[in-house]
């Protein structure tokens, strides 16, 4: 078997760029520390090191293994921040981020799951923007963000995105602000006063592409990086608003109505965190039942169209 505690040995000189460096972060004499390498060398049957000078420069060998030990030593990190969750008589910690852009109820709906399990649960809710969420879970500092986009590739974070599935978007209003709409749907949002989500907001792409193929130019009023301050504009007759199309019978409550729904637009939701392959009971219940939430909620001649999603992604 490898011998993990060489190969930390090894991962810290790495680090370093010597043993003398990595002797003086690990309290442990130059001569044990090298010792151990060779032993390490002498395992694996290659040299992981090249000397330059007083220096230590990775082989191309070692520079594999150093990308083989840095994930090993991430996924203990993690098992260990995962066996914390399970103190016995207490209640599991369970640390949530949600994006700002995805909508309160849907939020809430997504998460419910993780309240309902048999141990109980303890959950730290934060709202924020995605990237400082996801710096947040890059740290171990969160189980789990909730988005309305993947994670961006363009950050430097280790993370997996996992498919929750979508929902269509609709236009809704207060009833003063839609008997001032004139013709149909969809005529009527031309040059009709809308409140949009900011250019962070996935959806935003969608919207204004459909714009431009159905040759409306609607009268932008506000836009907005909180859909819960987007909605309240909305029921303050402000202008016409877009919210997913589950949370129609919610916002009827509200007191807003449906103007209209187009089919080609779809608002879809992921769960991000640390874990390729999901562990954590809370994370994996969250998962399980929002897919097929959020699945059952589409109609059936919807599912089966081609502007709804592939089945993977639900």
């Amino acid at each position: 078997m490898l011998n993990y505690k060489h190969l930390y040995y090894f991962r810290e000189v790495a680090k370093a760029g010597s043993i003398a460096r990595a002797s003086d972060r690990l309290h442990i004499t130059p001569q044990t520390i090298s010792m151990q390498l060779g032993m390490l060398e002498e395992d694996l049957g290659t040299q992981l090191f090249h000397r330059r000078g007083r220096n230590l420069e990775l082989s191309e060998a070692g520079q594999v293994a150093l990308d083989y030990a840095d994930e090993i030593f991430a996924l203990g990190a993690e098992m260990r921040e995962l066996l914390q969750h399970y103190p016995e008589g207490k209640a599991q910690l369970f640390r949530v981020g949600v994006s700002d852009l995805v909508p309160k109820s849907i939020a809430y709906k997504i998460l419910e799951p993780a309240m309902t399990l048999a141990k109980p649960i303890h959950i730290i809710c934060t709202e924020g923007k995605l990237p400082d969420l996801l710096g947040e879970l890059a740290v171990h500092r969160m189980e789990l963000v909730i988005a309305d986009s993947p994670m961006p590739s363009t950050m430097n974070v280790k993370g997996f995105s996992h498919p929750l599935g979508a929902s269509g978007i609709s236009f809704f209003s207060t009833k003063e602000v839609k008997q001032a709409l004139a013709g149909a749907f969809p005529q009527c949002l031309h040059q009709a006063p809308l409140l949009m989500p900011n250019e962070g907001a996935a959806i935003r792409t969608q919207l204004m592409r459909w714009f431009y193929d159905q040759n409306l130019e609607p009268k932008i009023v506000g836009e907005f990086d909180d859909s819960a301050l987007m909605k309240a504009f909305g029921l303050a007759g402000r202008g016409i608003f877009t919210a997913p199309t589950v949370l129609a019978d919610t916002l009827k409550n509200e007191g807003v109505e449906l103007i209209g729904s187009p089919e080609e637009i779809w608002e879809r939701f992921y769960a991000i965190s640390v874990e390729r392959r999901i562990t954590h009971p809370a994370v994996r219940a969250i998962t399980d039942q929002a897919q097929d939430w959020l699945k059952a909620t589409v109609p059936l001649k919807q599912r089966k169209a081609k502007t709804f999603l592939n089945e993977e992604d639900l």
